[in-house]
């Protein structure tokens, strides 16, 4: 039975891929770094060029690339200004999404982040004016 199964896909994905009319891609002696033309960066930070054999996955549909990286995301929500607490901690803000509670240690200035979900924190009494620029992760 299973040599049945194997044999159906395998002549299911040829008859799909001769159907598409898909174009040849570019030998790789052909593509130069002038004339290299690159797909859509993932958020691992992928991309080849146009004759790169990886890219054959995509011949039947297009490659869908969502644009919400998840550390742009948290890069938008602004650092949370703790007071005049030394050390705080973060749980990822639910309890049953979170993660394990995480302490930290905001006594050196600048903005401290949260090694898993990455939500920043900061002393106010240590850290003020061009400090924010500072970052620091906290693992």
């Amino acid at each position: 039975m299973n040599r049945a199964l194997i044999r159906v896909t395998r002549v299911s994905s040829i008859s799909i891929r001769g159907c598409t009319g898909v174009t040849k891609a570019p030998a790789p002696s052909d593509v130069s770094k002038q004339n290299a033309q690159f797909d859509k960066v993932t958020h691992t930070g992928q991309a080849w060029d146009q004759s790169d054999y990886r890219l054959q996955r995509f011949d039947i549909s297009p490659k869908m690339v969502n644009p919400n990286v998840a550390q742009d995301l948290v890069a938008e929500k602004p650092p949370k200004d703790c007071g005049h607490e030394h050390v705080i901690h973060c749980d990822g803000g639910h309890p049953a999404l979170g993660h394990p509670r995480v302490f930290i240690n905001l006594d050196k200035p600048g903005v401290h982040s949260c090694g898993y979900c990455g939500n920043r924190f900061y002393n106010s009494h240590v850290t003020k004016g061009e400090d924010l620029k500072i970052q620091h992760l906290s693992t």
